[in-house]
């Protein structure tokens, strides 16, 4: 699967994306970002304060309890604010 990171977010973590088989216990996206921290210090500062961050399934809005599924890609990245 296909994780890709923007902004502080993708600064924090070091990298833009990343192609990962992901644990099979990881279901929705409240398990990804509870299982993000244990990959390292630098996935743990980004993911400190996981209400800072956004998700996106194939580039669709998700909530902590949406299903991660046969998603293909997962988009990690701050609230977005508009002018």
């Amino acid at each position: 699967m296909k994780i890709v990171y923007f902004a502080w977010v993708k600064d924090r973590i070091g990298i833009a994306e990343e192609t990962l088989d992901l644990p099979t216990d990881i279901k929705t996206v409240a398990d990804l970002l509870a299982w993000m921290p244990t990959r390292g210090a630098n996935y743990a500062d980004a993911m400190k304060d996981p209400a800072l961050v956004r998700v996106a399934l194939d580039q669709e809005f998700a909530q902590p309890d949406a299903v991660i599924g046969e998603t293909r890609e997962i988009a990690l990245f701050p609230p977005v604010t508009g002018g």
